[in-house]
């Protein structure tokens, strides 16, 4: 909507500096703003949803109730600029930069090893330092809120969170308490308390070396700003934007007549229900008021029967209304305020609690909302005003399912929140259940209240309210009424079941999916509120005499842990490392915990990746039009619509690429077909990002139906649809060895796919110059060389005039090797035809949509064995999901079968692999490559047969590993010593057998809560199957100031490779780091290298960096011969002097690789890494959640050249693996659209989900003469061991299901997601609930593996 009325100026502060805006677009966001207007690019854009806290930034405002300054970290994607009037913006570059002065939190994060790729670090240290602004000395609790709403995908969190606690007042660490020793230090069984083994060290930072936290040297808030709050400017604000107008009214009685006259424009507070909705559902408002400024709507009032809360208040000032409250009144009084408080903790993250208002929440009706179930039942009344006068109406059903007669009238607004007290005999509960602890809607949510009639137990009031089971906040008021009068005893209990279900009633065909879980929650949730009223009808009778005939029905000890929700508690651990040599020189870095070389520009935001390079003069911004639907013929593509929009310059069109369009079955650019939704068609290049967005929405495409229509493993199955031939490895005989035993066992195992989620999104610049063709492109990639050939040969010009830069990518995970170079060369397209730099910037939605990610995998064995549980055959069958072409799928088929055996050595094997081809995007490589879906079908195998032998699983493991030296299937020699010494180490350090007992005995004392534990070993091949593969090249320049340039092949992705390549260049010229320097990765210095990725980037590179350096020691050995005594320095001007070459090119023709699958045999592999991991889980049978208590792992890292950064990766991988293991589900529509994509409904580890204590040791001793320095690459090993979650939290499964008479089943499903814990311990809850045939409806989201 233009408007010709003049805008008000816009005034706020960024970083101590004062802005000034003379035309606020209402629709721009700070995050926008700060990165395109200041410049200010440490902000960094990441989800555009405000779910992964990649852009927090503090926002502080003069309270002028309080009059004080409040702090609040805020997401920036969410924020528009017009709300920022009189507020001051503080940005990771105002906290401290290296310019000039760091911060303590920078340096601590940056030091305590926090940041790996850093894309999340400013967003963390944003976190913490608004928690400090507020609290000097904070809680270890308050830390654990602050960082609930910041993602993290490469650190696995311990890092991050022992930088914070090194602020914390107090600790539950004993070492903390003034011991100077810590518990964990020293396990029951732990070698190391011995002196023989003091090389062991357990620091990887030195706390004495930090600057101390000094309140005093913040910011101050600006004087000018106070002056404002001070003497309030009452007008109304305008600002306008190109299509939306932003009113900002200063009174109560402007915000009123505003509203009569735009009946149709929505308030606006914290733009967390509106932005979201604006940007991935296309919601348009021309007109937004904003009505912060009124004071009335802030007001809080106590009174003796209640609370008044102005809709205005954040939830994050509400929560702490409430405990304030709380802690005034006697218990009885605050039922309800406890039970949203409850829910306070776990709602979204810090950030959004800070920026949602109650009255947005309760106004914004969704139907997962978590407080308006418990506000509902408490009797809450909403106070309504218009310029007619004020009324109040109940928060009630009726108002919830948005009825007209219970609704506000269009001219009103709500301006404040009536929580009434509790009273004596009246209970309060609120229930959640998501797919993870905190920061995730719900499945379901409830609020449960009942008034007993005074002494007694029958029931004078009943209300329970649901979210999360249909379109709104749903009221049981049938069923509540029909249980009036009633005892609260078991008959009443199953009568209120049957009536539940019977009124709270979901189809099988439900948005979300997930029936009959939710249908149980619906009865689980009303059994847990039955138990908590009977405990505290218990502690009543205590206090009043009962009569006889009143006595309450027991509960049994073993059903008293149902009443505990598992608590939010701060991870502890130790990280156990070889000591260097003491002989080793001072200077000489390998072997030590060196920081990341970036950590403290991470940290500060100074780190540049590929989007923050500054915008080019002339540049364009390209948006993506992508296919939507999953086999379909193009018919036509009609662009006349778009060609006549302002700012539009052009479309990108398969017929305007020079040279090749991709390969035949795998095109950049669809021609005539698409073969699954979110395949690129087009391109569209305009001026600005924004407008080249709007621009896609008017192209339409015309399609036509194609057959058939594949999305699933079995319908492939069905079709024949494969991508390539039957991968397939034998030992022994198989049929004949099945002739020979006691038991067989057949099952099935099912594993999802997993997002990469890279911090990063997809992202590439593309630079033309203005002579020979030569293009320069910024690319966030694993394998710049690869996006060079595919510009080459799309644009049909030489390699040699493009060159590709890769300064850092911010995490890849295997998602950056072959999707950058499509997009790369699109990009390119765009570039040579326009003639103008061109930036490609996918959003999380379309990086999750285009990209592909890890193959889900259908499995099924058949194993004979043994009463004693040793295997004699085994004989496994996996298909993967290719996608629709063919991408990496063979080599992921191929390397699933070569390390399907794992650590297992049986006779008889056979393994086949195919690889499907369906109807969605193809999926890539992905860390682990094949290995973490195989293993687990092998290890699920191992648990079937202890459950049939009535063993241990860890007997049967033990029993069945490799013990000799031996071949493994593929005929190659390895020694299994170090495997057996990781697992024996393992159970040490762990524990494992007296905590065996203790979860024996938990599991015995308490029925709907059980424990798990289990303990996997590893076997894991390191390394690409093919010799070429392995060969790396560096350059090293010295100048003639001593200083010393390193290029080398690998890439940057926040493994540490750039800092391991210097400590091996320092260790090999014999001098500090800080002579040295690695500016990017560049096709232009080191041509022809191979993708970062496989474990080895840092075994190759290093070993290539070695050799560049020793050449050149080489050449200056004459000169340090004839001058010893003389400085580095000396000795490079002389060898200038001498005309000696101070440049040298190091190589390494890689390590002997091949495999020859027509005899199913060869050496694949240059080496193995071996591990073993320990986890103990305790599960909520009712509910299916689950707690991580602890985790061991013990990995061999040989001799590691960098401790910190190994370790480091070993936590991040084990965190990544149990995700995919536990919480990360990818749900698809029956059309084939991909519905998670984004954080909120793609739920990746969060820092509530590492395990309460998690420890981890690198294997002392350890070595091996085949890798520079004996050391280990280990970027992707630690994945699988994530799976000791998965084995243990089914181990606790295992138990609940015994316990109730269940037959052991044999389909294993990965993730083990609540659902299927939940539905897996079948009960009486269980078998009430109603079930649908699956032909009856067509069910939300189809199961893809």
């Amino acid at each position: 909507m233009t408007c010709p009325s003049r805008s008000d100026v816009l005034v706020f502060f960024v970083n101590g500096r004062k802005v000034i805006e003379r035309n606020a677009d209402p629709e721009v966001t700070l995050l926008t703003f700060l990165r395109k207007n200041l410049h200010l690019t440490g902000t960094k854009y990441a989800c555009g949803r405000g779910g992964c806290g990649a852009c927090t930034v503090m926002i502080s405002k003069h309270d002028p109730m309080s009059k004080k300054i409040r702090h609040c970290s805020i997401t920036a994607c969410l924020v528009p600029i017009c709300s920022l009037y009189g507020a001051a913006v503080t940005t990771v570059e105002g906290v401290g930069s290296l310019k000039t002065k760091l911060h303590p939190v920078q340096e601590r994060i940056a030091k305590s090893h926090g940041t790996q790729c850093g894309f999340c670090t400013p967003g963390m240290v944003m976190s913490i330092y608004t928690l400090l602004r507020n609290h000097p000395q904070p809680s270890e609790d308050q830390l654990m809120e602050a960082l609930g709403g910041n993602l993290c995908r490469c650190t696995g969190y311990r890092p991050i969170l022992q930088s914070g606690r090194t602020f914390c007042v107090e600790s539950n660490c004993c070492q903390e308490k003034g011991t100077g020793k810590c518990c964990l230090d020293q396990g029951e069984n732990d070698s190391f308390s011995h002196g023989k083994n003091s090389d062991i060290a357990t620091e990887l930072f030195m706390k004495d070396e930090f600057q101390p936290l000094d309140p005093t040297q913040e910011l101050i808030f600006p004087p000018e700003l106070l002056r404002m709050t001070e003497n309030p400017d009452k007008r109304t604000l305008t600002f306008h934007g190109e299509r939306v107008t932003w009113i900002s009214p200063g009174t109560l009685k402007d915000l009123l007549e505003l509203k009569v006259k735009h009946l149709e424009a929505p308030l606006i507070l914290g733009n967390t229900s509106l932005g979201p909705a604006m940007k991935s559902q296309g919601h348009f408002h021309p007109i937004l008021l904003y009505p912060a400024r009124i004071s009335e709507l802030s007001m809080v009032s106590k009174t003796s029967d209640g609370l008044t809360i102005g809709a205005g208040c954040s939830l994050a000032q509400v929560k702490d209304i409430l405990a304030e409250r709380v802690s005034e009144l006697p218990e009885e009084k605050t039922q309800t305020y406890r039970a949203l408080l409850k829910h306070l903790k776990s709602l979204a993250g810090q950030q959004i609690r800070n920026m949602a208002s109650l009255g947005g929440h309760i106004i914004s009706r969704h139907y997962y909302s978590d407080l308006n179930p418990v506000l509902a039942v408490g009797n809450t009344a909403l106070n309504l005003v218009s310029k007619e006068g004020t009324r109040q109406i109940p928060l009630n059903e009726q108002f919830l399912a948005g009825l007209a007669s219970a609704d506000l009238k269009p001219e009103e607004i709500l301006e404040s929140v009536y929580i009434p007290h509790s009273q004596k005999w009246e209970f309060v509960s609120a229930f959640r259940q998501a797919q993870c602890q905190q920061n995730a809607l719900a499945d379901v949510n409830a609020g449960m209240r009942v008034l007993l009639k005074e002494g007694t137990d029958t029931i004078e009031d009943l209300s329970i309210a649901y979210g999360g089971v249909g379109v709104a906040t749903i009221s049981a008021h049938k069923s509540c009424q029909q249980l009036l009068g009633r005892r609260w005893n078991e008959l009443m209990l199953d009568e209120a079941c049957r009536l539940l279900l019977d009124e709270v009633s979901l189809p099988g065909s439900a948005p979300g999916g997930r029936v009959e879980f939710r249908r149980t929650l619906v009865v689980s949730f009303l059994f847990k509120f039955y138990l908590g009223v009977l405990q505290e009808l218990k502690k009543l009778g205590k206090l009043f005499s009962v009569p006889d005939c009143l006595r309450y029905p027991e509960i049994s000890d073993g059903f008293l842990s149902a009443l505990e929700d598992f608590p939010v508690t701060v991870p502890q651990g130790v990280q156990r490392y070889q000591s260097v040599d003491s002989r080793q020189p001072l200077q000489d870095p390998v072997g030590r915990p060196i920081m990341h070389l970036s950590g403290l520009k991470h940290a500060t935001g100074e780190a540049i990746f590929c989007d923050d390079i500054a915008r080019v003069d002339k540049e364009l911004f390209m948006a993506l039009v992508t296919s939507t639907r999953a086999h379909a013929k193009i018919i036509s593509i009609d662009l006349s619509e778009v060609l006549e929009l302002p700012r539009v310059v052009d479309v990108i069109k398969a017929e305007d690429i020079p040279g090749t369009n991709g390969a035949e079955d795998d095109k950049l650019l669809a021609v005539d077909e698409v073969l699954c939704v979110g395949q690129i068609i087009c391109a569209v290049v305009a001026e600005t990002d924004v407008q080249a967005k709007r621009a896609i929405e008017k192209i339409k495409i015309t399609y036509g139906d194609l057959e058939p229509v594949i999305f699933t493993i079995e319908d492939a199955i069905k079709h024949n649809s494969f991508l390539c031939p039957e991968k397939k490895l034998e030992q022994g005989n198989i049929e004949e060895a099945f002739e020979k035993v006691d038991q067989i066992v057949e099952g099935e195992v099912h594993v999802g796919g997993q997002e990469h989620f890279y911090m990063e999104t997809q992202r590439v610049l593309v630079i033309p110059q203005t002579e020979d063709k030569e293009l320069d492109i910024y690319v966030s990639t694993q394998d710049p060389a690869h996006v060079q050939k595919t510009v080459s040969s799309t644009l049909n010009i030489p390699i040699n005039r493009i060159t590709c830069h890769v300064k850092r990518v911010g995490g890849g995970f295997g998602g950056k090797v072959g999707r950058p170079a499509v997009l790369g060369a699109i990009a390119a397209v765009g570039a040579i035809k326009t003639g103008h730099p061109i930036r490609l910037v996918l959003d999380r939605e379309d990086d999750m949509l285009i990209t592909g990610g890890r193959h889900p995998l259908f499995g099924k064995y058949k194993v004979r064995f043994m009463n004693n549980g040793r295997i004699k055959a085994l004989d496994i069958e996996c298909f993967i999901n290719g996608g629709c072409t063919l991408d990496d799928s063979e080599q992921v088929t191929e390397f699933l079968i070569l390390k399907l055996e794992n650590a297992y050595k049986i006779q008889n094997l056979r393994f086949r692999g195919r690889a499907c081809m369906t109807n969605l995007p193809s999926n890539t490589a992905f860390r682990g490559f094949g290995f973490p879906q195989g293993a687990l079908v092998t290890e699920a195998c191992i648990t079937a047969v202890a459950a049939k032998c009535g063993l241990l699983p860890e007997k049967v493991r033990e029993k069945n590993m490799y013990k000799t030296v031996d071949k493994t299937i593929y005929k190659q020699a390895f020694s299994p010593e170090t495997l057996i010494r990781c697992w024996n180490e393992c159970l040490d350090k762990s524990s494992f057998h007296s905590r065996r007992m203790q979860v024996q005995e938990f599991n015995k004392k308490n029925y709907w809560k059980k424990k798990g534990i289990a303990i996997i070993p590893m076997k894991f091949s390191v390394g690409f199957a093919a010799t070429s593969y392995h060969q790396a090249a560096a350059l090293v320049h010295i100048y003639t100031d001593g200083s010393v340039l390193v290029t080398h092949g690998g890439n940057e992705l926040g493994q540490g490779i750039h800092t391991k390549m210097l400590q091996v260049a320092s260790r090999e010229l014999k001098i500090p780091m800080s002579y040295m320097h690695i500016c990017e990765t560049s096709t232009a210095t080191v041509p022809n290298t191979i993708a970062t990725a496989a474990s080895i980037g840092s075994d190759v590179n290093g070993r290539a960096v070695q050799n560049a350096c020793q050449i050149l020691l080489k050449r200056l050995e004459p000169i340090i011969k004839k001058n010893p005594e003389g400085s580095w320095e000396n000795w490079i001007g002389a060898a200038f002097e001498q005309r000696i070459s101070l440049s040298a090119t190091g190589y390494f023709r890689g390590y002997k690789a091949f495999m020859d699958w027509e005899k199913g045999e060869g050496d694949p592999f240059p080496y193995y890494v071996y591990g073993a991991a320990c986890s103990e889980v305790e599960i909520d049978c009712l509910t299916g959640a689950h707690k991580k208590i602890r985790t061991d792992i013990v990995m061999d890292a040989c001799c590691s050249l960098n401790p910190a950064i190994d370790i480091g990766q070993i936590e991040g991988s084990f965190i990544q693996g149990m995700g995919l293991y536990t919480t990360e589900e990818l749900k698809y529509s029956p059309e084939g659209v991909l519905y998670s994509r984004g954080p909120d409904e793609y739920k990746i580890p969060t820092i509530t989900d590492v395990p309460v204590e998690f420890n981890v040791s690198l294997l002392s001793s350890s070595h091996t003469p085949l890798t520079i320095y004996s050391s280990k690459g280990l970027g992707e090993s630690g994945m699988f061991l994530g799976s000791s979650v998965f084995f243990a939290i089914t181990d606790a499964v295992a138990t609940a299901r015994r316990e109730r008479d269940i037959a052991e089943d044999f389909t294993v499903k990965s993730p083990a997601t609540p659902e299927w814990v939940r539905m897996a311990c079948t009960d009486r809850f269980t078998e009430m609930i109603p079930r649908d045939d699956p032909k009856t409806f067509k069910p939300w989201s189809i199961p893809i593996a």
